[in-house]
């Protein structure tokens, strides 16, 4: 995944400023030099590294901080809030309004993903009630209209373009008129691809905006694009209005530094990351939660969104329940790989908790293949209840291996390695053991005077300690801001009775 060299980097500099004994000037060079260092080799911007450093040097003055504060923590929160700067440009993006037309407009580089992403925006905005269309404007690349309008017919998405009119100005005028009169609430015209050194192809692009005037332009930027991305973005930004970014194919093995840039040159603050190339392997980008990830801190509120998106309403509890007993079986495995068939990798999931970041999931198995996963669960559909609902590894000995294989068509030595998968995950399982859940009727006034106190409570105790005990929790829970969305986790934020 992008950018989680550049976490695991920055991670561990952190911590070895952590297990340092006395924090002295020394220390913290250190520890800002292997932080510039992790920027630098992942094309972020020098000027922006080095106005980086020196701001944090300019917040944690060792001189003036007295003896009783945690220097650490202090640290800590400059490293984070100055990384939240780079990415939040401190205005939001202009968001479309349900029943109201609006017109937005993709610009962006050749080979940047924009077709795809026009699809992927309007679909996660069809999932959310509105009605979106589609108008084709590329009229420079061949196959550009026949790529939207596969792309929108898979999604049921109506769509507009033309095979015989050269100009893009028409037929972009041509396709919002048309779906303003179908009243469609989400009108996304894609353009051609362009580069800064394309003077007419950037005047062309002046054109469609002028004639569209769109609600909002969306620059579309591919996270390997590397040091260029700065330079390229403000081009863009100068000819017109750009006023949201959205980041692509950061599932490739791309440095991705160069998106941090890319906000720095529009000003403007990214609003989505395409993490693959299906339809739904897109996701809302906030700037707070994502470099919590990005430093091991975890993402309370992301791993919430998970589980409600994914996990029906009634079993929430009891995955809940399960998680905090500490028993990880086969049929939960099982159960887990449904889920995870539907919402993506366990290791996105539980990298949004505190202190699992980086050891979660090893290099290179961030996207586990939907074939292994289905693989695993033939295996499984031929074990017994017995051995399904057994949280002991040792039952499976190797007569019941040789049978399980025998009955799902596979090798022993497959089964063999479901087996540690197994035993990987009953591993982490282990860590979320202690995890207390509140009944039902304590819910709603728990949800109501929840403070750190009680959170800490609520805990596992191994995990408070990751966090960094009481003073992290609360300094997580400022950062998440609602702790309506922290009991929201345990099914009860919502509960009014």
């Amino acid at each position: 995944m992008v950018l989680a060299q550049l976490g695991g980097s920055i991670s561990r500099a952190i911590q070895q400023m952590s297990n340092a004994t006395i924090i002295d000037e020394k220390v913290l060079n250190e520890c800002l030099n292997e932080i510039t260092r992790a920027l630098l080799q992942s094309d972020v911007q020098f000027k922006l590294v080095r106005d980086m450093q020196t701001n944090i040097k300019k917040i944690v003055n060792l001189d003036d901080l007295a003896a009783g504060h945690n220097k650490r923590k202090i640290i800590q929160q400059a490293i984070f809030n100055e990384l939240c700067k780079i990415l939040d440009p401190g205005k939001p993006a202009f968001t479309p309004k349900k029943g109201k037309t609006s017109v937005v407009m993709f610009v962006g580089l050749q080979g940047s993903g924009k077709t795809t992403t026009c699809t992927k925006y309007a679909y996660y905005h069809q999932k959310k009630g509105w009605k979106p269309a589609l108008v084709c404007a590329d009229t420079f690349r061949a196959g550009a209209f026949d790529q939207l309008k596969q792309n929108a017919t898979k999604a049921k998405i109506p769509f507009y373009g033309s095979y015989m009119e050269s100009d893009p100005v028409k037929i972009a005028v041509e396709g919002v008129e048309r779906f303003k009169k179908e009243n469609c609430d989400l009108i996304i015209v894609d353009t051609s691809g362009r580069h800064k050194q394309e003077a007419a192809l950037f005047e062309e692009m002046r054109q469609v905006s002028e004639a569209t005037k769109p609600d909002l332009v969306i620059f579309v930027m591919d996270s390997s694009i590397g040091q260029a991305a700065f330079d390229q973005a403000q081009a863009f930004k100068q000819s017109v209005a750009v006023g949201a970014v959205i980041v692509t194919k950061m599932d490739g093995h791309a440095k991705g530094g160069g998106a941090l840039s890319a906000v720095a040159a529009t000003k403007s603050p990214v609003i989505f990351i395409g993490t693959g190339e299906h339809m739904d392997e897109f996701e809302v980008f906030d700037v707070k939660p994502f470099v919590s990830r990005l430093l091991g801190m975890g993402d309370w509120s992301g791993f919430m969104d998970k589980i409600h998106e994914v996990v029906p309403m009634d079993q929430q509890p009891e995955l809940l329940q399960k998680l905090s007993e500490g028993n990880f079986t086969l049929r939960i495995m099982y159960e887990q790989f449904q889920n995870i068939l539907k919402m993506g990798p366990i290791g996105q999931v539980f990298s949004m908790l505190p202190g699992f970041s980086a050891e979660l999931m090893p290099k290179g198995r961030e996207k586990e293949s939907q074939a292994k996963i289905k693989r695993y669960m033939t295996m499984m559909d031929s074990m017994t209840n017995e051995e399904l609902d057994s949280s002991n590894p040792k039952l499976m000995n190797e007569s019941r291996m040789m049978r399980i294989a025998r009955g799902s068509g596979r090798h022993i030595r497959e089964v063999m390695e479901m087996m540690e998968e197994y035993k990987r995950l009953a591993k982490i399982w282990s860590k979320m053991k202690g995890l207390k859940i509140p009944k039902k009727g304590e819910m709603s006034a728990l949800s109501r005077n929840m403070n750190a106190q009680h959170m800490s409570k609520v805990l596992p105790p191994q995990m408070l300690k990751q966090i960094g005990g009481m003073g992290g929790l609360q300094n997580l829970m400022k950062q998440m801001g609602s702790t309506k969305d922290m009991m929201g986790m345990f099914g009860g934020g919502g509960d009014n009775s």
